[in-house]
Formats: C-alpha cells, structure tokens, sequence
C-alpha cells in the first residue's frame, strides 16, 4: 500500500478550552493520554484498538493524571506516523492537529471507526493480531471474537444448529453471570473449537456478549438477549437457523 501524507493542522486553543475538556473527562474508551512517545509498536496496538471498536483521540503530550506537560511535536507526529504506515495492517489513517496550550504542544491524533476492515498491530512476540478498546485499556481479540466478527460481516448470515449444548448454553447465562470458554467445555464435554463456534455463533447475532478484561475472556448475555421475551427469543433462533450458512 503507498504511504500516506500526512500534515499537522496547527490550532491554538479555543477561549472555551477544547483540549482542556477532553483533559477533565479522563482516559476512557474512546480517549487516551501519552506523555510521550517511545515504541512505535504499542501506539500501533492503540490504533488498531481505536479503530476496531468506536475510534478514538489520543492526546500526545499529556500524563496519565491529565496534567499537560508538551511534546516536540515534530518527533512524535513521526513516531504515530511509523506506527500507522509500518505497524497497522493494512494501513491506518489518522488526522493530526497541533494544540498550543500555555506556550506546551499538545497533539491530537484523531482515528475513526472502521467502516469494516479489521486492523492489525504487533504483539510482544511480532505477531499481527487485532485489539480493541475496552474502557481505558487495549485488548488482544481472540478466536471467538474473530468468528464472531467474521460471520456478522458475512452476507448470507449466521447458521445455528440449535441443540442441547446451544440451549445449555443459554439457560446457563440465564442463570448465571457469566461462562468462561474452558468452563462451557468442561460442561459440556465439547471440543474447544465447537465450543468456540457455538458461542461466536450466538454473539455474532448478539445474543452473547464477549468481556475483555485483566482476568481473562468471559461471556455473558447481551442486552438485547435480555429485553426480548422467551417467545421473541425462539422466533429469533428460528429465523437464524432457517438461514443456509454456516460457519
């Protein structure tokens, strides 16, 4: 893919304190702060994490505590710029803009959401993976999240044989809070990968829901599960299981 241009727009802050506000709501999941630069590749993780999930600012010369300390804005505009063209796969695009608060640079490194391309960042071991945003931090995707994501995006939709392990699987969440992959198969006796399209199965039509956090990977039950009645619930299988695909 040929490299980007990328220009840095130069902006002196607003009398009603643009980045000031931004600074006051803290980091979240669509807002993070940098200090400043040193890898190339874990700005490339944060990227792809924006772009996979509901894009994102990332403010260039802020501490994590949201005091502003300033940057050579020049050395780390071509820091995300390596990030973008040499660690994201395929090539992330951004917009740039230069904040001059108090006599400090601050950058603002604008990434929108995907339209539907999947962005890869390199792990600790160079490994091309996606990652996605989860309140203020970045998380590796794993294999059901991929399926998952994959047959949402497929246009003959998602097949579901719905037996007992599927229904197993539902009445448990109902009852419980949560299902972790290695418990579902300890269950249910089922071989991981099958345990793994059943469950991308149902959050590809957003029945389940998949939880990233420092503990590990858990499924729940999807809003969206929750607000139908038992009869929408079965109506929605049906039309599902009706359909010709299957993963």
């Amino acid at each position: 893919m040929p490299q980007q241009h990328y220009r840095i727009t130069q902006q002196a802050e607003p009398a009603e304190g643009y980045i000031r506000k931004l600074i006051l709501q803290g980091e979240h999941q669509t807002l993070d702060f940098k200090f400043g630069i040193t890898d190339s590749k874990k700005i490339a993780r944060t990227l792809s994490a924006f772009a996979n999930t509901d894009g994102g600012c990332l403010l260039i010369g802020v501490k994590d505590n949201g005091a502003i300390a300033g940057v050579r804005s020049e050395e780390e505009f071509y820091m995300v710029q390596a990030a973008s063209e040499l660690y994201t796969r395929p090539q992330l695009s951004f917009e740039v803009k230069e904040w001059t608060i108090d006599g400090k640079k601050v950058l603002e490194i604008k990434v929108p959401k995907s339209s539907g391309e999947l962005y890869l960042a390199p792990d600790k071991r160079n490994e091309y993976i996606a990652y996605i945003r989860v309140k203020d931090e970045n998380f590796p995707v794993n294999s059901v999240w991929i399926k998952a994501y994959r047959w949402r995006k497929n246009t003959e939709g998602v097949f579901i044989r719905y037996g007992e392990h599927e229904m197993f699987l539902l009445k448990y969440l109902e009852e419980n809070q949560s299902i972790t992959m290695t418990r579902f198969c300890k269950l249910t006796g089922l071989p991981r990968r099958t345990a793994e399209n059943i469950v991308a199965g149902f959050a590809a039509i957003n029945m389940v829901g998949i939880s990233f956090n420092e503990s590990g990977v858990f499924y729940t039950l999807t809003d969206h599960y929750l607000s139908l009645t038992p009869g929408q619930r079965e109506q929605t299988i049906i039309k599902v299981t009706s359909r010709t695909h299957k993963p």
